[in-house]
């Protein structure tokens, strides 16, 4: 189904998506299906053997908001079945994986900062000289995720994510528990604003990130092109 060459074993893609379901009681949220759905598809396309693992396990919970285009979503089919059971995450060890990517959705600001499972891993992966990527809120992931030097890895490194401008824009900024590119930038990274919903991706080495939905294919791309180097 899936055309491209069969990769090396060694270069297998972690992929950990939130279990967070709601904003507060009546508002739900979750993972932004395009962000996972997309990537996925291109790392499946391009021969890569795709691990999907969530915070809790089991069923991830999508925001009713990214279904709307039902076209899409048919044509997204093969991803949507693979979050009816993912792995979680507490299970999950590096050493198979040459990359991890962290698509977004509302529910990664919930869940993913600060978790001691991601940490680790991200700091693994950091160690190894291995590629970490992330769209729109899933730097979030990266908040609080540090080095070996107990530096956070985020620091000094040219990045972008779902900007303060974008959370205003969907009126969302006052129901998260923090901005995210407020507190990226907290952190010391070097926070490079795109034009508003439109692509935009920024590489630093291993570290890349996309800042929106509409980032989700080209963020994706700029990983298989560090892996294919």
């Amino acid at each position: 189904m899936f055309p491209g060459p069969v990769r090396a074993e060694s270069e297998r893609i972690l992929m950990v998506v939130t279990s967070a379901d709601t904003i507060r009681p009546g508002k739900p949220t979750g993972l932004w299906l395009e962000e996972f759905a997309v990537p996925y598809l291109k790392f499946k396309g391009a021969g890569y053997d795709v691990t999907v693992a969530s915070i809790k396990g089991g069923a991830a919970p999508v925001d009713p908001r990214s279904q709307d285009d039902a076209a899409k979503v048919k044509q997204w089919e093969d991803a949507v079945q693979v979050l009816q059971g993912t792995i979680p995450l507490d299970r999950v060890k590096s050493d198979p994986f040459a990359a991890i990517f962290l698509p977004g959705g509302h529910g990664t600001m919930f869940d993913l900062p600060g978790n001691r499972h991601l940490k680790e891993l991200l700091q693994q992966f950091s160690a190894g000289d291995k590629v970490i990527a992330a769209v729109c809120h899933g730097p979030a992931g990266l908040v609080g995720a540090t080095g070996k030097d107990g530096k956070p890895l985020v620091a000094g490194k040219s990045m972008t994510a779902f900007t303060d401008d974008e959370e205003r824009a969907v009126a969302l900024d006052k129901e998260m528990p923090f901005l995210l590119e407020t507190k990226l930038r907290e952190a010391g990274a070097k926070f490079v604003v795109g034009g508003k919903w439109a692509s935009h991706v920024e590489v630093d080495g291993k570290l890349v990130t996309g800042q929106n939905p509409a980032s989700s294919a080209s963020t994706a791309e700029a990983v298989i092109h560090l892996l294919s180097r």
